[in-house]
């Protein structure tokens, strides 16, 4: 099936500029996602044998397996219903802004094949919290779903920092209900000011708000707290991952997703004039290491989701020994194929076995 995609599918799709690619690519999965038994035998053929099957409890949550769809494919909410069938364990989608936004101007996507890497500077286009809530609604929801759905959340671009609080606020009263867990995105590169979000004294307001507003929600509905995490920058210092982290130890999150797109432009990148922000390979190293400085700093006792330059066996087996809970991948699925999550999370639960 790799020989396919490669030698078929991905050099159509390569044909094509990024962002058309990307479109048809959810497309298809949206279609799959709709025709309900054909879901169900894909996801008994590409799910982990039982001599593999190994669920991974995280936050509350039972992961059928350790790889999942991360935030930026579906940003609107309409192919995730297929994810399971690729033999995902979980997806994130997203990211959800308050308010529906186009994005920066096109091109704003940009493949390297040679380096397997990407350049995107897509800006959190999307629908908009109201949008997405109501497709969400007539979807299974919590309790219902094949896997877990985490809700990514960012900030308006047109939202000034100063009422960057009460915009998230707003995207977590009409999406809370339809999440397994949501993710505070403060590390994106492409909004404007949004990583000064990552300094200790608004993260300390936008999560103790955050928090607070959860806290409303579990009383309300008598039940227990969302899961909310962190996506923090590859680009942050240690100092201020340990800042970071001492304010999410400090309202209890439930995590931390590390790393996001980084603005830095490693060896073959120092030539390339492209605005955004850089993933896949290139990321690989950097985001292994800021997961090990978590996990070591936090005792291992803070779950990691563990994101950047995951390609292959070895750069996903990297992330586990540094600490890292659960993983998620993108520009992997787009140099690998739709089923690399499946022969990703059979290869790691087989090295986890040995």
């Amino acid at each position: 099936m790799g020989f396919i995609y490669e030698q078929v599918v991905r050099r159509a799709l390569f044909e094509l500029d990024c962002e058309p690619a990307h479109e048809i690519a959810v497309g298809a999965m949206q279609r799959l996602g709709r025709v309900t038994p054909l879901c169900r035998v894909m996801e008994a053929a590409n799910r982990l044998p039982s001599s593999l099957y190994r669920p991974v409890e995280a936050f509350g949550l039972k992961f059928p397996n350790a790889i999942g769809l991360a935030a930026g494919f579906d940003k609107n909410a309409q192919a995730w219903p297929a994810a399971a069938a690729l033999g995902f364990g979980h997806v994130e989608i997203g990211t959800v802004t308050a308010l529906a936004q186009p994005g920066n101007p096109a091109p704003r996507m940009f493949r390297y094949p040679e380096q397997e890497a990407l350049i995107n500077r897509m800006g959190f286009n999307n629908e908009g919290a109201q949008a997405v809530a109501d497709r969400l609604a007539k979807q299974p929801g919590p309790g219902k779903r094949r896997i877990p759905l985490g809700i990514n959340l960012g900030k308006s671009k047109v939202t000034p920092l100063e009422e960057a609080v009460a915009d998230y606020l707003t995207s977590f009263a009409l999406l809370a209900d339809h999440a397994d867990y949501l993710v505070l995105n403060v590390s994106s590169p492409n909004t404007p000011g949004l990583r000064q979000l990552q300094d200790v004294k608004p993260l300390r307001e936008l999560l103790g708000a955050i928090m607070a507003a959860n806290r409303e929600r579990a009383a309300k509905n008598g039940g227990a707290l969302l899961p909310v995490l962190l996506k923090i920058a590859p680009d942050l210092t240690f100092p201020q991952i340990e800042g970071a982290l001492e304010v999410i130890t400090e309202f209890g999150l439930s995590g931390v997703i590390a790393t996001n797109t980084t603005l830095a432009r490693p060896g073959y990148f120092e030539a390339v004039g492209q605005a955004g922000g850089l993933s896949g390979a290139p990321l690989r190293a950097h985001s292994t290491n800021i997961i090990s400085y978590i996990s070591k700093i936090t005792h291992g006792r803070l779950p990691i989701i563990g994101v950047g330059g995951i390609m292959d066996e070895a750069s996903a087996g990297e992330k586990m020994d540094a600490g890292a809970t659960l993983l998620q991948v993108y520009t992997g699925m787009v140099y690998r194929g739709p089923f690399f999550a499946r022969d990703l999370a059979r290869a790691v639960a087989e090295r986890q076995k040995r």
